[in-house]
């Protein structure tokens, strides 16, 4: 009896098939950069073009395998630092995407992280041929998932502008009313009424008038403010755009990230 010929690669796809998945950390950072076509601040995010297969030459998120012995925050933080060179003040867990094809076998479930960057920490990124910056609402065409994930990060962070203090992560220690409505305003996507947001900030907490102005423009010096509660993970529900729950279809919630 001739034995049975096994198709050449056929028993190495099936093994890495009942391989357990894989776990690897990922990051979107959000930043305020100039846009170069208006000048105005705009959410941008550092991308790394991918040097192997798969989808070598495609762009994606930082990130990396999870170590043996790292925790989550001390892998992503470590990813952070050896890609773009950002140790980020806000780190923070955003979600695990666990989709089943959301990358060639052996399957990788990627929690994913999201920090945000003052302009100052971003200018001390890292850029060359394989780290570059993207508009975060139009990166191109990335690698795995990765479009997917950069998409329930801006709904997420969307989401928390219209009730949290996290519009306070991107500004200084000090700020005008013009630069806090313009950390909205490139958050949003949208314009905002530079009077009826004042009348807003009247009712807010934990933002007081300094005895400081801003110094430098051609008109009357603006007062500069400063936030003075804490920038703490707000209030969030699980779901998110793009099914009928509001959930993304290959997520599920992580507990740390």
């Amino acid at each position: 009896m001739v034995p049975r010929q096994v198709p050449h690669g056929y028993a190495n796809v099936s093994e890495r098939a009942r391989q357990p998945p894989a776990l690897a950390i990922s990051t979107v950072i959000f930043a305020l950069r100039p846009d170069p076509d208006t000048g105005r601040p705009a959410l941008w995010l550092p991308l790394v073009r991918r040097i192997r297969e798969p989808f070598r030459g495609l762009w994606a998120l930082p990130g990396g395998p999870l170590g043996a012995r790292e925790s989550l925050q001390e892998a992503a933080a470590g990813n952070l630092a050896s890609t773009t060179g950002l140790a980020p003040k806000h780190l923070e867990q955003l979600y695990a995407f666990g989709g089943t094809d959301r990358s060639p076998s052996p399957r990788v479930v990627s929690i994913v992280y999201w920090a945000l960057v003052q302009p100052d920490e971003a200018a001390l990124s890292r850029q060359d041929d394989n780290v570059r910056w993207f508009p975060a609402t139009a990166p191109g065409q990335l690698a795995f998932d990765h479009n997917e994930i950069v998409e329930y990060a801006l709904w997420r962070l969307r989401n928390r502008m219209e009730y949290g203090s996290i519009a306070y992560a991107f500004l200084g220690d000090t700020f005008t009313l013009a630069q806090l409505r313009e950390v909205h305003e490139a958050v949003l996507g949208r314009e905002l009424e530079p009077a009826n947001f004042r009348r807003q900030l009247r009712a807010a907490r934990d933002i007081e008038p300094t005895d400081q102005y801003q110094q430098g423009g051609r008109h009357r010096p603006p007062r500069l403010y400063r936030y003075t509660g804490e920038l703490l993970p707000g209030r969030e529900t699980p779901a998110g755009p793009g099914s009928a729950a509001g959930s993304p279809t290959s997520t599920t919630p992580a507990t740390e990230q």
